[in-house]
């Protein structure tokens, strides 16, 4: 990746600068990361802890735990630390790495969200031939194809974005390096660049869509033929949580993203983005854990674990 700017560092506006709501938003976000952290680790532990949650469904949601605290760790903590910094300032090179790991761990959260629909057909469509269907391999392929797309997408714009020139203003009105927002402070021809962004998303989300979209066309038709209420209202729980965390994540990137550039507000942009990478992160693990008589089961087998050991210990 060639360098061709004289910017050696950029400064990151941050949320506000209103100085009575630097302690409140300390707190509300500190506790926010600190929900994410526990909920998404917490999530993995459990899934690795449980035999009974070896399956598929939480092999996917286990690595949705690790790619939602993976891109919340990118940005929070900075955020966190900026609202008693005064000058925001992020280098060069630290600000390339946000970028890519931010958009490599969000590419790889699209196309898991796809992979767990698909999982979710097979489970509800194809019952008898599920275990045949969703094998080990299937599912490693899956996961593995996810985070090189993830590997390929970041690259491409972290790339497209650096190697432009940056010579005039290096204040990012946004509060991490978000690719449009850095993009925009180019003073070199960036037109194909955001060409690129703009159809490079597009494809990735329509694809995902697409699966997502298909996958549920055939669950829904499968449940409305059921005769059993017992085993309407199973099928409908398995799917609930996805299709939540779906419009949900899908709601936020399409309209940040999938927008002519001319439409963009900075500051509309940064609420966005606060409920996109903040606020989804801590929510998944609770869509995914609070009607789940699963994750309880294996929550509740966890405390007893820990406490017979610290008996043991004592």
């Amino acid at each position: 990746m060639k360098n061709n700017t004289e910017v050696t560092e950029f400064i990151l506006l941050g949320l506000t600068d209103d100085p009575q709501l630097q302690i409140p938003l300390f707190i509300i976000f500190t506790l926010i990361y600190l929900i994410t952290v526990v909920g998404n680790l917490g999530m993995i532990v459990l899934i690795r802890f449980d035999s009974h949650l070896h399956t598929p469904m939480y092999f996917f949601l286990s690595n949705l735990s690790l790619v939602d605290f993976g891109y919340s760790t990118t940005v929070t903590p900075r955020v966190i630390a900026g609202f008693f910094i005064e000058k925001k300032v992020i280098s060069y090179n630290a600000c390339a790495a946000q970028m890519f790991f931010f958009a490599n761990f969000a590419t790889v959260e699209n196309f898991l969200l796809a992979s767990m629909a698909y999982d979710r057909y097979a489970a509800v469509c194809k019952p008898l031939h599920y275990t045949t269907t969703m094998t080990t391999e299937v599912c490693a392929r899956l996961a593995t194809a996810s985070y090189l797309c993830g590997l390929m997408n970041a690259s491409i714009h972290v790339g497209d974005t650096f190697s432009l020139t940056f010579c005039g203003s290096n204040v990012v009105h946004h509060f991490f390096c978000d690719i449009p927002a850095v993009m925009v402070l180019s003073c070199s021809d960036r037109h194909v660049r955001e060409l690129v962004l703009f159809y490079v998303v597009s494809i990735q989300v329509s694809l995902a869509l697409l699966v997502i979209w298909i996958s549920y066309i055939f669950i829904f038709a499968t449940i409305l033929k059921m005769r059993s209420s017992a085993s309407y209202q199973k099928a409908l729980s398995t799917c609930a949580s996805h299709f939540v965390a779906v419009s949900i994540f899908y709601g936020t990137v399409m309209f940040m993203y999938l927008q002519p550039n001319s439409s963009h507000s900075m500051d509309t942009d940064k609420i966005s983005s606060v409920f996109y990478v903040i606020i989804i992160p801590m929510l998944n693990p609770m869509v995914y854990s609070l009607r789940n008589k699963e994750v309880k089961s294996a929550f509740i087998k966890l405390l007893v674990a820990v406490k017979s050991s610290l008996r043991s210990g004592f």
